[in-house]
């Protein structure tokens, strides 16, 4: 699976990859559709607090926001996991750059 952000960078995941990323944890299992929106149509991204070089996607799914973490290295990014969440973790707000 390849998406492109709208940061202007692709994020990638192999077949393999997102077969374990579904094994962690359950409730995103068969929503590789649903992950690929929140990275192509976000409504906030953040910089991790503790890494410079992740950003967490959000897109609203009530009465969870779907979170993409993401590790951009150069050019391009890649997957490391994905889960529901209740609240938007606190980090940098990336974009959209105004609230």
């Amino acid at each position: 699976m390849r998406a492109l952000t709208p940061l202007g960078f692709t994020v990638h995941t192999t077949t393999s990859y997102w077969e374990l990323i579904q094994a962690k944890p359950p409730e995103v299992r068969n929503r590789l559709a649903e992950v690929r929106r929140c990275l192509e149509a976000p409504e906030q991204v953040s910089r991790s607090k503790q890494d410079s070089t992740v950003q967490l996607f959000y897109r609203p799914a009530p009465p969870y926001h779907p979170c993409v973490v993401v590790k951009r290295l150069d050019v391009d990014g890649f997957i490391i996991t994905c889960y529901l969440t209740d609240t938007i973790k606190e980090g940098v707000r990336m974009w959209p750059a105004s609230a």
